[in-house]
């Protein structure tokens, strides 16, 4: 089996990361492979440093505004004819022969797809990586982790979590996705601007009765904070806001209206925590998160109808049926590997 393959890249002003990473990305080694570049509207120069530099070797998809991670793929996407879509972050640097044994793990598993590499961090190389490190999982209230990263504990890697398996969601950051099933569970939830929407998108693949595996002998080095700083405002916003868009749209019914008011308790809490530090404009965007869910009310429930199919979230892989917020803050499980599944 040799299917066409498409890198595509998402691109808002990360001038300064093609030039580092693009030319691991070019020298893949893989025979159908095309490399494409989405911008999301740069003024940074990108496009014209794409021209000059790799015209003969990628193609460029100019949107006339920032759409964001979300929408910004589905709109680049809709151009982009392919077996297998591999979205990358544009501050990724990936192996020679990184495809591969990726496309042979998801043959190996028909019902798998999606899955990722794993995501070491680029400046440590022998450290997981926060966003994806070696798959990604999720507590009964919405609260993501990873195999070698709980919240912000971050795990060296020492080969701990090296086997193939099933989890419940793979990073955007590096995703290998079956581009007609992509497409046929609604693509990504454009609302969502940027952050969680991965998260989302597996949830669904899972409720349609798909899988999401983690390939770890692929490890791709990830700079993160690219986009924005993991402290930032911005960013705790869009986390928390589209986290509560997950629980409402994926959930069934009793299971939403208990867990998101238990996650809206868990909430409160952090607003404290964080007004307690100093951390005001923290604080002030998790209440501007809840804000917003409220205002879409009418847009998810519409969602919701899409996507229910009565499936608990204990019927899927790679859940947590405790709190992760309790192991790890309450009773120190800082390590993935003192966590227990059932």
């Amino acid at each position: 089996m040799n299917p066409k393959v498409s890198v595509v890249i998402l691109n808002f002003n990360g001038k300064k990361h093609l030039q580092q990473f693009l030319p691991f990305v070019v020298q893949s080694d893989y025979d159908k492979l095309q490399i494409v570049v989405i911008d999301n509207a740069s003024t940074d120069g990108s496009v014209a440093f794409l021209v000059d530099n790799y015209a003969q070797n990628i193609e460029i998809i100019c949107l006339k505004q920032n759409f964001g991670y979300a929408e910004g793929y589905n709109q680049g996407l809709k151009h982009v004819e392919s077996d297998y879509y591999i979205l990358l972050n544009s501050d990724v640097e990936v192996p020679k022969n990184w495809i591969r044994p990726m496309l042979n793990f998801m043959d190996e598993n028909p019902a798998m797809a999606a899955c990722q590499p794993k995501i070491l961090a680029f400046d440590r190389k022998n450290r997981f990586e926060y966003a994806g490190a070696s798959g990604g999982m999720i507590d009964f209230l919405g609260y993501p982790f990873c195999r070698g990263r709980i919240f912000d504990h971050i795990e060296q890697d020492l080969g701990q979590y090296d086997d193939k398996t099933s989890v419940f969601w793979a990073s955007g950051a590096c995703l290998l996705l079956k581009s007609d099933v992509f497409w046929s569970v609604g693509a990504f939830d454009g609302d969502y601007f940027a952050h969680m929407e991965e998260i989302d998108l597996c949830w669904r693949l899972q409720l349609a009765g798909f899988l999401v595996g983690i390939c770890p002998q692929v490890a791709v080095f990830h700079v993160g904070g690219g986009t924005l700083d993991y402290n930032n405002p911005r960013k705790t916003y869009l986390n928390f806001r589209n986290s509560l868009f997950t629980l409402q749209k994926n959930l069934i019914l009793w299971q939403a209206i208990l867990f998101i008011a238990i996650r809206l308790c868990f909430d409160y809490v952090s607003i404290l925590k964080f007004l307690a530090t100093g951390q005001f404009k923290i604080s002030k965007a998790i209440v501007k998160a809840h804000l917003s869910f409220l205002k879409h009310q009418p847009q998810t429930i519409e969602k919701r109808s899409k996507v229910q199919n009565k499936k608990s979230i204990f019927m899927l892989r790679g859940v947590y049926k405790k709190s992760i917020v309790l192991s790890s803050f309450l009773l120190k499980k800082y390590f993935f590997s003192m966590l227990t599944f059932k």
